[in-house]
């Protein structure tokens, strides 16, 4: 028991169940609490919304930037007056002036720099700054001891360095006397190089004292108290609401992440899931017990779920109304194109529950996209023409048009809050579901799977392995379109794939391009086995499996057309030779495996059809009698006989199923070889006679 439950494929279905869990967990949004999409200026689509908790009332970004801009205008710098530079720049200027000018001279020029440094020299920032507030105040803290006093400086008198420099000279040619020679190039370097700015922001004192005011600005306007409303449905959202809004949810963020509430949240989340997967694992266990057991098309069911749930939830998180533009119609459509409508449907189902876990509205937007993907699933039964795909589209469209408005009429009362933006999404929704065909061959390369537009396009005649077999073996192609028709009636009959069949049919004889001549319906007078023993002659005839499947590897025809040419005659006999060889060798042991078909015996429905109708369109051939009794009794006799030999037991086809299909071939082969109305003579005689009186 414990080893059944342990087995290597139920770990597998374990782990694609986990990995979908992990990963779709990985990116849902980590609050426990419901999510909200709003915009300012837009109406507010949601209940009522009440605080949980004290909520403090901020300004809005508009008016607390109006607020800053108007204190930065009015607010008066803080500065400070370096005097030890001052003081070093001056000791500087007289030891540099000193060895190019007179005593005289050089105590002017000291006493002249000491005065331009009293007047003040302002750095270009602090001007630019005073400019820009046209304003000439600023602030200086001046320190004694441990008091502090702010005291207030007009700087309309103080100068920059160029300015300063022009005022330094005036002063020179005013004052020097008679005797003094004019600002040598020596002195004029000198008063350059040591005339610095003595006065500059005081950025720590400024950037504290600006702050303080900003407080004014930053701090709460009033109390949003627990209970009181925020937003109520409909109304606009000015920019006020959207700072509380943005405050709200600051807040829910921050007391979640101190409380570490939302391991909780993820625990829910993770069980949810795993409820879902759970569902939709029993659903295949119990009702496609075949898919259930084929690894590789769990795989992709499963990743194909996970990524489109990923994609929703993506989508959601990063555009507005996000959800409204993934297709999830295009799940069942795509499931459906490999597989059944019913794993469609169920695949959808589980699909769009998984994805309603971020939906704001989970009830509606249930109700809207398992109505879409029911629409989609039924218009696109079997799709076998792309052009299937833009009908499915446009369905899909209306449909959510419909839904759309019912729910607007349902939650509104009215078409208030009709919105052309989710049209919109509608439409682009509406057109990634029409390129779906791009994904299915896509899956068809990574999955190895064929959908039914490939067969479709296989079973062209114009492709050029059945150009050829037409060419080359003609008897065989009309036994295969002959095959072919008959096998699509009967699984048509069944509710089997018709098209798989048909295309299947088409290529199951392919591997008697190799020795077209050794085979019956090939030949014309001439008859190559005369001269060969029975071993020969069977292999001969027994080859044309081996090399029909080296022909489909070699054209790349996909594994399900493989299955018809290996599957058709099982693992059956060439019985004509063996007989002949037990025949003429009554005292001889006849080794079967020397006329026995590599196999396997039929694995599917499809390739059972294949197997009775190649085996009864070939018998009827040999017909000498077409009448109705002979033509049952041929088709009794040939797939009982299968039936005795066990060829089906590998198989999920019915005793019903084979009823109803004997039932086909037998209409089929009476339409095909009906007793046609002979046409009477004409009597010569009769006819000259009516001549000559007329």
């Amino acid at each position: 028991m414990l080893k059944k439950i342990f087995s290597k494929l139920n770990i597998l279905r374990f782990i694609l169940a986990a990995a979908s869990i992990t990963l779709i967990l990985l990116v849902l949004p980590r609050a426990d609490h419901q999510g909200f999409s709003y915009e300012q200026n837009q109406p507010w689509k949601y209940p009522l919304l009440t605080a949980e908790f004290d909520i403090p009332i901020m300004r809005d970004s508009a008016s607390m930037r109006e607020m800053r801009d108007s204190i930065d205008s009015k607010f008066v710098p803080f500065v400070k007056r370096d005097l030890q530079e001052e003081k070093a720049n001056i000791d500087r200027f007289r030891a540099i002036i000193s060895e190019h000018s007179t005593p005289e001279q050089t105590q002017l020029l000291t006493r002249l720099m000491t005065q331009t440094y009293r007047q003040g020299i302002l750095d270009n920032p602090l001007i630019e700054y005073l400019n820009k507030n046209n304003s000439s105040m600023m602030r200086l803290v001046a320190s004694e001891g441990s008091s502090r006093e702010i005291m207030m400086l007009d700087a309309s008198k103080m100068m920059s360095p160029r300015r300063a420099y022009s005022y330094l000279d005036s002063l020179y040619n005013r004052e020097k006397s008679p005797s003094m020679q004019p600002l040598s190039q020596e002195l004029t370097r000198a008063i350059n190089l040591c005339l610095n700015p003595n006065f500059v922001i005081d950025s720590l004192t400024d950037t504290r004292y600006r702050d303080q005011e900003y407080l004014t600005v930053t701090g709460a306007m009033g109390v949003i108290k627990t209970g009181q409303r925020i937003v109520d449905r409909g109304e606009i959202i000015t920019p006020q609401i959207y700072t509380n809004l943005n405050t709200y949810m600051e807040m829910m963020a921050s007391r979640q992440s101190d409380r570490h509430d939302h391991t909780y949240f993820i625990i829910g989340q993770g069980i949810y899931i795993s409820i879902i997967l759970s569902v939709l694992y029993i659903f295949l266990m119990i009702y496609r017990p075949l898919f259930f057991s084929d690894i590789r098309k769990m795989t992709f069911l499963m990743s194909f779920i996970t990524l489109f749930t990923m994609f929703a939830i993506f989508m959601f998180e990063n555009v507005v109304s996000g959800l409204f533009v993934v297709p999830f119609a295009a799940v069942p459509v795509i499931v459906l194109v490999f597989f059944d409508s019913r794993t469609a449907i169920f695949s959808l189902i589980t699909t769009v529950f998984l994805a309603a876990l971020v939906s704001t509205y989970p009830l509606e937007f249930l109700f809207m996209e398992l109505v879409v993907g029911l629409v989609a699933t039924f218009s696109i039964w079997q799709l076998d023409r792309r052009s299937q795909l833009l009908r499915t589209a446009a369905l899909s469209l209306l449909t959510y048009m419909v839904t759309y408005f019912t729910m607007l009429l349902i939650m509104e009362g009215n078409l208030g809050q009709f919105s052309w933006r989710v049209l919109i999404m509608f439409v682009i929704n509406a057109v990634i579901l029409s390129f779906a065909y791009v994904l299915i061959l896509v899956i068809e390369k990574i999955f190895g799977f064929t959908s039914a537009v490939t067969l479709v396009e296989l079973s062209d005649i114009n492709s050029p392995l059945l150009r050829r077999l037409a060419e080359e073996a003609p008897g065989t192609f009309q036994h295969s379109i002959q095959v072919s028709t008959i096998a699509a009636e009967a699984a048509r009959a069944i509710g089997a794939n018709t098209t798989l069949v048909r295309t299947g049919a088409l290529y199951h004889d392919i591997g008697k391009l190799s020795s077209p001549i050794f085979f019956t319906e090939n030949q014309h007078g001439v008859n190559p086995h005369a001269g060969l023993d029975p071993v020969t002659s069977a292999k001969k005839i027994v080859s044309h499996v081996t090399e029909g499947a080296n022909l489909a590897n070699k054209h790349k025809l996909p594994p399900l057309i493989k299955s018809f040419i290996l599957e058709h005659h099982g693992k059956g006999m060439a019985k004509y030779f063996y007989t002949t060889a037990v025949n003429n060798n009554p005292d001889k042991v006849i080794d079967k495996k020397d006329f026995s078909y590599p196999g396997p015996n039929p694995q599917s429905i499809e390739t059972s059809i294949l197997m009775m109708a190649d085996a009864v369109e070939a018998a009827s051939r040999s017909l000498t009698d077409y009448s109705p009794e002979s033509i049952d009794r041929l088709v009794e006799n040939i797939i009982n006989g299968q039936i005795a030999d066990g060829m089906f037991k590998e198989s999920p086809i019915s005793f019903h199923d084979v009823e109803v299909i004997k039932k086909v071939f037998k209409q089929r082969l009476a339409t095909i070889y009906h007793t046609r109305v002979r046409y009477p003579e004409l009597n010569k005689e009769a006819a000259s006679v009516k001549e000559v009186g007329s």
